[in-house]
């Protein structure tokens, strides 16, 4: 899978997403890096067919209102170690991919996966 973390989460998790055997690209390694408007993460993620990694409430928006961008994955755990991130998707990485084969968009928190759409 290819995925788009964005700049609230650590890029440990795009780090470690790829050495899992995905696409994953953290948004610090962009041209203007934690600073790239949304508009165009939405852009750069449906241009490249990538899953955003958000904890962002703004996409949840425009997601559901615009369609942008097409694959979104809401982390609504609050805060939370890197480690007990990384733990947490881990633990789910099966079922994520799992879910993005039919779904758009699908929320992590603490004690469940909630596919909504």
């Amino acid at each position: 899978m290819r995925f788009l973390v964005d700049a609230q989460l650590p890029w440990h998790l795009a780090k470690a997403l790829s050495a899992e055997g995905h696409d994953a690209v953290h948004t610090s390694s962009l041209p203007a890096k934690n600073q790239t408007p949304d508009a165009d993460l939405h852009r750069l993620a449906d241009q490249d067919e990538r899953i955003l990694i958000t904890k962002d409430s703004d996409f949840v928006a425009s997601h559901l209102l615009e369609g942008k961008p097409a694959l979104l994955l809401l982390v609504s755990t609050g805060n939370i170690s890197n480690e007990e991130l990384w733990a947490l998707f881990r633990a789910n990485l099966k079922v994520i991919e799992k879910e993005f084969k039919s779904g758009v968009f699908v929320e992590i928190n603490r004690t469940e996966l909630i596919l909504h759409g």
